[in-house]
């Protein structure tokens, strides 16, 4: 068999002496052109290899399927386990003794991690940046924030069409990610909050020459993770999954983290559920004032002093002894970090933005296993609210009717949008953010109490509640609200209400009927029949749990 493997891998012109027993390090990139987030990952994964070969291993580069959120249909979330899936089986299936996990856009992360996970040799992970500040007319626009705000201002005429699409360009001038606190630097702090890359790469933008540096030196230290036997389940321990609760509340991190979070710790053997987010997370301070939550960008955010100054100011409420990548603790790693450069970017802890920003878990007969919202992103006043329910059944109902000018709504009601959980889209897209009536837009209203059982981008803002569970495709009650049905939404005492008998709701659910599954083959079908909830991180059933490195059967 070793005269098979060595022959193979020397038709690309291996001298004799990469065989002499150096660590094996797999270099998985998910490098694509249609995933435009992670188009600059070739040149970062050269970086690693350099790296690599520094340290004495052997670096072999290999691809896996790339997600990228801003392009794939109808979700990049519907194939995040699939990701998870070939990322898992390529690793075990080769003899590979190390991973770097390259990574970027926002399900790009989270699916290398949980297939690492399962397999769980030494890993690392190398970010592949934000893109640059984006610049218009004068001054800084996000992406994904911006859209949202400047998507309103078209639809009530305070800019033209000619303005919108100058917007693109002037948004996207970089390579790299979203560089608001989108999903996408959401999980690139929470990699590194983990412990799984090295201390201060989370916000480098991606263009900066610091980035290529930091995958240099991570090229180093996975050859000696290897040696060191360092896996990955030394580092992502209960204690590393806490810190990164904490930290996700401090930065004003993406709703999505709890969904992505929750199913890597399914993987690893952790045990997490929706209460200890609330728990351990909703009394947080917001100390970044970064968008949606705040008004500074990424890049901001890297000179202010990045990850590691809010890791600082946090010390006290961290576990600072865990185990990282470095082979250190966070104590160890910010020793000669973690000042805060700017404090109008990074506030100190006693001084926050806001005293208590984590993401609240709501509860109720709306949503029996829960629901979440992102105070920090939403309208105060939207806290507490009481107003009546328009429905839309699905998302082309919604988009049919929305700005219908006869539709009947105002400011107070409660929009309300089925089928689009993890069954019912399926994948449970980035919609729960509804754009707001063209009539009340017209009349300067800004935010709506918004109720679905999908997501909405990390980007974005409003009083929105999202993952409702159990989700209405699959008989949850939010699949029995119907028009002018009263919904309380109590954010304070963690309440989502509707108001209406246990005895009418067993009228209506007597009379329901599911909706029919998207697919009837292919993965959509694998998918729907055996995706999880979303308070269980909607990862497949089956995928819950790890099956190690070993594979005991030879090819040929």
């Amino acid at each position: 068999m070793g005269l098979i493997y060595r022959s193979w891998m020397k038709n690309q012109g291996m001298p004799e002496d990469m065989f002499d027993g150096r660590p094996v390090i797999g270099i998985c990139n998910t490098w694509s052109e249609l995933t435009p987030c992670n188009a600059h990952l070739r040149d970062i994964a050269e970086s690693v290899r350099r790296g690599v070969l520094e340290a004495g291993g052997f670096p072999v580069e290999f691809p896996i399927m790339s997600l990228g959120e801003t392009l794939l249909k109808p979700t990049a979330m519907l194939f995040r386990n699939l990701a998870s899936m070939d990322t898992e089986e390529s690793i075990r299936g080769n003899p590979i003794d190390g991973v770097v996990l390259l990574t970027g856009c926002d399900k790009t992360t989270p699916s290398t991690l949980m297939g690492a996970a399962s397999v769980d040799l030494p890993t690392i992970v190398v970010q592949g940046g934000p893109m640059l500040n984006g610049k218009y007319h004068g001054h800084d626009i996000g992406s994904g924030t911006s859209v949202w705000k400047l998507t309103d201002d078209l639809i009530t005429g305070k800019i033209s069409y000619k303005d919108y699409a100058e917007v693109e360009s002037c948004m996207s001038r970089s390579p790299g990610h979203c560089m608001t606190m989108g999903t996408a630097s959401t999980m690139a702090c929470m990699v590194e909050s983990l412990g799984m890359s090295l201390t201060g790469g989370a916000a480098i933008p991606a263009v900066d020459a610091r980035r290529k540096r930091i995958a240099q030196l991570s090229g180093r230290r996975i050859v000696d993770m290897v040696r060191e036997d360092l896996r990955i389940s030394k580092i992502l321990t209960r204690d590393a999954f806490e810190n990164a609760i904490k930290v996700n509340a401090a930065i004003g991190g993406s709703s999505n983290f709890i969904i992505h979070l929750t199913a890597i710790a399914g993987r690893i053997g952790v045990e997490l559920n929706l209460e200890d987010f609330d728990k351990i997370g909703s009394k947080m301070p917001l100390l970044l004032n970064l968008m949606p939550s705040g008004k500074f960008l990424m890049e901001d955010f890297y000179y202010a002093g990045g990850l590691p100054a809010i890791i600082n100011q946090m010390r006290g409420e961290l576990n600072m002894d865990v185990i990282t990548v470095s082979g250190k603790s966070h104590k160890e790693n910010i020793e000669e970090a973690g000042v805060i450069y700017n404090k109008e970017v990074i506030h100190e802890f006693d001084a926050p933005m806001i005293p208590e920003a984590g993401i609240v878990v709501l509860k109720g007969n709306l949503a029996i296993n829960g629901a979440v919202i992102k105070p920090s992103a939403a309208t105060p006043a939207l806290m507490q609210h009481r107003g009546r329910a328009v429905v839309f059944e699905h998302i082309e109902d919604y988009h049919s009717r929305v700005d219908d000018p006869n539709l009947d709504i105002d400011e107070t009601c409660v929009m309300v949008l089925k089928s689009v959980g993890p069954v019912g889209y399926p994948g449970m897209p980035e919609v729960g953010n509804m754009v707001l009536p063209k009539k009340l837009l017209d009349k300067g209203v800004i935010d709506m109490v918004r109720i679905s059982d999908g997501r909405m981008s990390g980007t974005a803002y409003g009083t929105v509640i999202l993952h409702v569970s159990p989700e209405s495709a699959i008989g949850g009650n939010l699949g029995l609200v119907e028009n002018g049905d009263m919904i309380e939404l109590d954010v304070a005492n963690k309440r989502i209400h509707l108001e209406v008998s246990d005895e009418e709701l067993a009228v209506r659910r007597s009379n329901w009927k599911q909706p029919a599954l998207a697919s009837q083959r292919g993965y959509v079908n694998l998918y729907v029949k055996h995706v999880q909830q979303a308070d269980k991180g909607a990862d497949l059933d089956f995928l819950v749990g790890n099956s190690g490195s070993k594979v005991t059967r030879d090819s040929h």
